[in-house]
């Protein structure tokens, strides 16, 4: 059996292990288009700030290949796929035969058409390696950066380079930080705590031309910089598979076995759609932990075994100078909130189910209302005052804090 994954980071490492798993022997090739050994794109930002280096963001050992029997054609291009003829043609004019096949390509940063862009000579998006060594060679200590995007990527990336450059400032024409998955107040405690880093925002805003190192605001302001950040959002790399007649929404269209509507043709990870068991929709969910178990569902039911993967639910664990936040999960529904000065939690309520949650500062225990979401614990039969309090096992009945702990199965 040939196993070809196109895609190098957490769905393929996933569809390996889960190939592995089921398949001892059948050849695997992996092809990306870095020539890293896979590696964790989420910590880029700490590369930058110092907490990592980039041996220590090997998401696998350097035996992973070998250890699993796994060709790695890294630093080459899978420019097109013959489905007909079952081959993976490469830019280096090679093909790679394949019987089963899983796109786990990943998105791709999205730049947006701004007038006078062009005229930026200092610009880059953050996603990748390159994009941060990139950027660490462009900045010094006199450097000011222009950051346009207040999201995860805009902010991870303001985290990374404050040490290193002069003055940071970013725009976003979202009305506060992180629009995607904080509320109002939430996103004001996160954005003081990172003010207080000397990082400036301009929110509600955005730019509406560039003329070499000047950013002219919608409201009229103009700012000056040295370097740009573009990080408006990503956009799913499914071209490949939309070209063989893959189905295609914002993703690669797949089932709960991560299947798509051609045979032995499977997808995984970002450039695909989960099924969101909070509102019980297929989206995108560009998540780490999403692509290695969407990978690893794909590599067991490539290699023959018997596999779903059908409680999805959108999920960010991210700090920013020392500040912690857990999200999860829809906020339609009743809410509940505590805060104190430096903690913010509120957690989400629904038909008897807990649905979300938003904690910041405090996160001891979320995987606890994780599991009620994840679960869909019915909340009449655990103590809910307790949980939202104090979130604790005791706060279960007896057969389910032992399912819980491993102890029984139902």
């Amino acid at each position: 059996m040939n196993y070809v994954i196109i895609g190098n980071s957490a769905a393929a490492v996933g569809c390996v292990e889960g190939i592995r798993s089921v398949d001892k022997t059948g050849n695997i090739t992996v092809i990306s288009n870095e020539p890293y050994h896979v590696y964790s794109r989420p910590l880029i930002s700490y590369l930058l700030y110092g907490k990592t280096d980039e041996q220590k963001m090997k998401y696998r050992p350097d035996d992973f290949y070998k250890k699993n029997m796994v060709t790695p054609l890294l630093g080459v291009t899978a420019e097109k796929v013959d489905y007909e003829a079952k081959k993976v043609l490469l830019n280096n004019g090679s093909s790679i035969p394949f019987d089963k096949l899983l796109f786990a390509t990943g998105s791709s940063p999205f730049v947006p058409p701004i007038e006078g862009l062009d005229t930026v000579s200092k610009k880059f998006t953050f996603m990748k390696l390159d994009d941060a060594r990139a950027l660490e060679e462009a900045i010094g200590p006199q450097s000011h950066v222009l950051i346009v995007g207040a999201g995860l990527i805009g902010l991870k990336c303001a985290e990374g380079i404050r040490g290193k450059a002069g003055a940071i400032t970013v725009v976003d024409l979202a009305p506060r930080i992180l629009s995607s998955i904080l509320d109002e107040e939430g996103a004001h405690m996160v954005q003081r705590h990172i003010e207080k880093q000397g990082i400036t925002f301009h929110l509600g805003t955005s730019v509406v031309r560039f003329t070499a190192n000047k950013a002219e605001l919608a409201n009229g302001k103009t700012l000056d910089f040295d370097v740009l950040v573009l990080a408006v959002g990503v956009r799913p790399n499914t071209a490949l598979a939309a070209e063989i007649g893959c189905k295609v929404n914002r993703g690669i269209v797949s089932d709960k076995h991560c299947r798509t509507n051609l045979d032995g043709v499977y997808a995984a990870g970002d450039c695909s759609e989960s099924y969101d068991i909070t509102d019980g929709q297929y989206r995108v969910l560009a998540l780490w932990p999403n692509a290695y178990m969407q990978g690893e569902t794909a590599g067991i039911n490539m290699a023959g075994g018997e596999k779903l993967y059908d409680k999805a639910i959108p999920m960010n664990a991210i700090g920013f100078f020392g500040l912690h936040v857990i999200t999860a999960g829809s906020y339609e529904g009743k809410t509940y909130v505590t805060r104190t000065e430096n903690t913010y939690k509120k957690l989400i309520t629904k038909d008897n189910l807990l649905k979300g949650f938003i904690l910041i500062g405090e996160i001891a225990r979320a995987g606890i209302y994780t599991s009620l979401i994840r679960e869909k614990t019915p909340l009449d039969t655990v103590d809910f005052d307790l949980i939202r309090e104090r979130p604790q096992l005791m706060a279960f009945a007896a057969s389910e804090r032992a399912l819980m702990l491993g102890g029984v199965k139902k």
